[in-house]
């Protein structure tokens, strides 16, 4: 019997990270410059990885498997979209940044993939006409520091007309520190704490399970996750007015 493309589950109760909640994770940050330690990659560099995923695609279309931040705000031009399902994968915030949405201060965590499991998400297929312009878009933007170059790789999702081949955005062994697993509590905390020039981690957070939920996506891990870190934002809500210190994790500068 073939897997099913999509799996759908009746969601739990509605979300308790609310966006109410989440304004009270925003605040102006200033521009503090690229990640400490990490190069950022340069326009030859970028040209070079689009031409080596040019390469590796061949004469054939390029699918974007998006599990994340690409499903509500992909930020390039795609001609079809399909429900898909990467096996053996799944989401996870587990990549430790301290700039775009954190700052050395209050770092935080975004999402990348991790083995095990399975992950439902969209595959986006870039526009013939505009592929390279397109694809070089979309690296610039995954893909800003030279460290992370080799966080992007193919995998086989199954989508409704059968299995297909997609680029995704993934956390590799070799950026450990930066990207090995975080457990729940300790992503709560760093989630509900860090904000940057481009918004917050817990608003990240909260589109994300907004969207998956638009589309009756269930991620088990991420619905505990946004109740925690609303949790969090609550319990610094109360402490905030009352004067009380609020725990931070430790700053890890590897």
């Amino acid at each position: 019997m073939p897997r099913r493309s999509k799996i759908r589950t009746r969601l739990p109760a509605s979300l308790q990270l609310t966006a109410e909640l989440v304004t009270k994770s925003l605040r102006v940050v200033e521009e503090e410059g690229p990640e400490p330690n990490w190069t950022p990659i340069s326009a030859e560099q970028l040209d070079q990885l689009v031409s080596r995923v040019e390469e590796e695609a061949g004469d054939g279309e390029i699918w974007i498997f998006a599990y994340g931040s690409l499903m509500w705000n992909p930020g390039f031009d795609y001609t079809a979209s399909e429900d898909a399902v990467a096996y053996g994968w799944h989401r996870a915030f587990s990549l430790r940044i301290e700039r775009l949405r954190a700052t050395s201060d209050a770092p935080g965590l975004m999402l990348a993939l991790q083995p095990g499991g399975s992950c439902s998400g969209l595959v986006l297929k870039l526009p013939c006409v505009t592929k390279k312009q397109d694809l070089r878009t979309l690296l610039a933007r995954e893909i800003r520091y030279v460290e992370v170059c080799d966080m992007i790789r193919w995998v086989s999702v199954m989508t409704p007309s059968g299995p297909r081949r997609a680029l995704t955005f993934w956390a590799s062994p070799k950026q450990s520190p930066l990207t090995e697993k975080v457990p729940l509590d300790e992503a709560a905390l760093l989630i509900a704490q860090a904000c940057g020039p481009a918004g917050s981690c817990a608003e990240y957070l909260h589109r994300t399970v907004s969207d998956l939920a638009d589309r009756n996506i269930y991620d088990r891990n991420l619905w505990q996750l946004q109740k925690l870190v609303a949790a969090r934002l609550q319990a610094m809500t109360v402490n905030n007015r009352s004067g009380a210190d609020v725990d931070r994790p430790p700053v890890n500068r590897a």
